[in-house]
């Protein structure tokens, strides 16, 4: 059926529209309708309800939620209880895990103010707050289109069809997108997201921006032997199992009642096209300093996700005729802090003063331009630009001189000034693969399903469900190129980068066959990042489909 021949969309006009209810999403909509009760605000939300699609560490500045919701303290029903009580810093080697001292690290990397707890359940909590406020969320509707006006200004966004079959035939199901327009739209997709990708090619929003950066983040909650919970502490490593040239690293975290939050963040910048990050992360919960913790323990949970790790130099223009990005749709990631929910929620409070201003004064679809122009010297851009050196530091010298100079930088910049400018990130991070032949193939630690753990038994645990009959929602472009190049060239890093067991190269008589195994996707996007040709990209599938996490 042509476009023409489609039956027409129904359409629901609001003064903002907002696309994603994550942190910087929600809390745009909260201060819209603080500001103004009398604002029309929707929220759109792919995951099936609040909170399914989000995965953090977490520990959480509370900066930004001070200024939002400033009682949150005392709000029972606040997810966020244990306080970081106790803040460690380890360089690890094969067998040892060397403490640095606290006294070495800069002031800003001070964790102590922080709250650990699940940003899943935070971001469930601010949707509670938005709905009181008369805020409107439709979770389970993914985002698909970006709608535009006769001038080309962004006038909303259209929902996906619903019951398409894989062959792109209508099953009796089928239903259309509706349309949500808006007078301004907010994009908080997070990292990788796919209408921001869209917005930052029409605008030409990265013109001026170094190209953007990112790392995956893996991510288990356990619930461990309460002898060996220390609610509060913290810590955070880097080193072992990566090796020098390949940055990233590790944390722990004790919260709440006997549960621990362990992960692993490799950069995505690395050269090694054997690398897999998920393998790592399993070979590095079995160092001796880490595996007693979890004996008698038992993995609650699992997921995945990009991160930006641009920083300063990497974000686009914010503002565009018609909206704008905020959250990690923007970049507003601190690196080494491995933070990023103070300035989503900042940049969506900042985001939603100028919205409401521009409102105020009778404008609608037009660029919010000062919106663009205040983020730097927010305390957004503030956040940012003390620690802007940090990861190209680290991805020119490796990860020993790197790690030392970036943390050199951040005490200068403590006092006001930098010794090395402002660095360059130099190429994306899909043109950082080596050819295969130049590297030997890692052996992946064998799973025991007590400490260490497969892709497909991970998979289970995220809860992701995708209906079967669907169109896939990664798209290769030119399946020849993926196997003269992503196969023949790098030997086929997809079936390693990705976290979920999603890409298979299977070996037939005919030759190798790719083979996408859409209903394990997670939603991290890494593919979207990493395929060396930026051959795959990343859609969204069906509403609600993806998974499911329940306290990530």
């Amino acid at each position: 059926m042509s476009t023409e021949e489609l039956p027409p969309r129904e359409s629901m006009e609001f003064d903002v529209v907002i696309v994603g209810a994550g942190p910087s999403g929600l809390a745009a909509a909260i201060r819209l309708k603080q500001l103004n009760a009398d604002l029309g605000v929707v929220v759109v939300e792919k995951g099936s309800e609040v909170g399914a699609h989000i995965l953090s560490g977490a520990v959480i500045d509370p900066v930004s939620l001070d200024r939002l919701i400033p009682d949150w303290r005392d709000d029972a029903d606040c997810p966020l209880k244990t306080q970081v009580r106790d803040d460690r810093f380890y360089w690890m080697t094969k067998g040892a895990a060397i403490r640095l001292p606290n006294f070495m690290m800069p002031p800003l990397m001070n964790n102590h103010h922080c709250y650990i707890g699940s940003l899943g359940s935070v971001c469930r909590w601010l949707g509670r707050k938005a709905e009181a406020l008369g805020v409107e969320i439709y979770p389970g509707f993914a985002a698909a289109e970006v709608l535009y006006d006769d001038k080309g200004a962004v006038r909303g966004i259209a929902t996906g069809d619903m019951g398409i079959a894989k062959d792109g035939t209508h099953k009796a199901s089928y239903t259309r997108g509706m349309e949500l327009l808006g007078k301004y739209t907010l994009f908080a997709e997070g990292a990788r997201g796919s209408l921001t990708k869209q917005l930052i090619a029409k605008f030409s929003l990265d013109a001026e921006s170094e190209p953007g950066k990112f790392g995956i983040g893996l991510k288990e909650v356990w619930q461990i032997d309460p002898a060996k919970h220390q609610k509060g502490l913290i810590q955070h490593s880097f080193g072992w199992p990566l090796n020098n040239s390949t940055g990233g690293g590790s944390f722990l975290y004790h919260y709440d009642d006997n549960l621990a939050a362990v992960g692993f963040v490799v950069h995505l910048n690395y050269d090694d096209p054997y690398l897999s990050p998920f393998d790592e992360f399993q070979r590095f919960k079995t160092h001796p300093a880490i595996s007693p913790l979890f004996e008698g323990g038992k993995r609650l949970a699992y997921g995945a996700r990009a991160i930006t790790e641009g920083g300063y130099q990497s974000v686009p223009r914010l503002s565009f005729a018609g909206g704008a990005l905020i959250g990690c749709a923007a970049g507003f990631v601190n690196v080494p802090r491995i933070k990023g929910v103070h300035n989503a929620i900042g940049s969506g409070m900042l985001a939603a003063e100028h919205v409401t201003a521009a409102l105020g004064a009778g404008r609608a679809n037009d660029e919010l331009a000062d919106y663009e122009n205040a983020w730097r010297d927010s305390p957004v851009g503030k956040d940012l630009y003390r620690v802007r050196n940090v990861k190209p530091l680290w991805s020119k010298f490796g990860t020993i001189v790197g790690v030392a100079l970036g943390g050199i930088d951040m005490w200068c910049n403590t006092l006001g000034f930098s010794l090395f400018g402002t660095r360059s990130h130099a190429k994306p991070d899909r043109k950082t693969l080596d050819p295969a032949k130049t590297h030997v193939p890692i052996a992946a630690p064998k799973p025991d399903g007590k400490l260490t753990f497969d892709r497909l038994s991970s998979v289970f645990l995220s809860n992701t469900n995708h209906e079967e009959d669907q169109p896939v929602h990664l798209k290769v472009a030119d399946m020849n190129l993926q196997k003269t190049s992503e196969h023949d060239v790098y030997a086929g890093p997809s079936n390693r980068y990705c976290p979920a067991g999603v890409y298979e190269w299977v070996e037939e008589a005919s030759g190798p066959r790719f083979q996408i195994n859409a209903q394990n996707c997670v939603h991290c996007k890494t593919c979207d990042v990493k395929d060396p040709n930026g051959n795959i990209t990343w859609v969204p599938p069906e509403g609600g489909g993806g998974p499911n996490y329940e306290a990530m």
